[in-house]
């Protein structure tokens, strides 16, 4: 279990839906992952993150899939990529990451409740 925070530190963080329309292998990466640019709407426009997702996801599958993403951490660099968002997902018992996203189509750049 991890330490608690506040409630206040909690809604710091800035989760939004967004929709894939850019998916790439990213063969630079240390471990596999794909590169991703999502449109968050025009609030937030569009932004790139890299994702090690690539045991259940191909590129092609993701385009046009709506993902949750952390949009207000710092941009990262990796490698020759810099990540601007941090996309959620958890992952199963065999550490496979599964990409969260809402259960019903919603306006990019939604914020989580």
């Amino acid at each position: 279990m991890s330490a608690p925070i506040s409630f206040d530190d909690f809604l710091k963080v800035d989760i939004r839906a967004g929709r894939i329309i850019r998916a790439e292998p990213f063969p630079e990466a240390r471990k596999p992952a794909i590169k991703l640019w999502i449109d968050f709407g025009p609030e937030i426009g569009e932004k790139k993150s890299s994702a090690q997702i690539t045991t259940l996801y191909t590129p092609e599958a993701l385009i046009g899939r709506q993902v949750m993403a952390v949009v207000n951490f710092p941009p990262r660099q990796i490698g020759p990529f810099m990540s601007e968002v941090l996309v959620l997902g958890a992952s199963d018992t065999e550490g496979r990451i599964s990409l969260l996203a809402p259960d019903h189509d919603v306006p990019c750049g939604a914020r989580m409740h």
